[in-house]
């Protein structure tokens, strides 16, 4: 099950960009990634949330922060 902020818009960060360009993958590829994605669990730090996804044969674990 996925929280209630799961089809919130998505905004990227310019973090999340430069990781993008260092691992890459693109917008589209995220967007898909997330489509997919099969586990939405808390993750250690507070208000982030860890997603596992696979994308291209290969397992991701994705760390997400929803702006409240």
């Amino acid at each position: 099950m996925f929280p209630t902020w799961w089809n919130w818009e998505l905004e990227l960060t310019s973090h999340l960009e430069k990781r993008m360009v260092d691992r890459d993958f693109s917008e589209i590829d995220l967007r898909i990634m997330l489509e997919n994605a099969s586990v939405c669990i808390r993750d250690k730090v507070e208000g982030r949330w860890m997603i596992k996804t696979k994308y291209n044969r290969k397992k991701w674990e994705m760390i997400v922060e929803p702006d409240f």
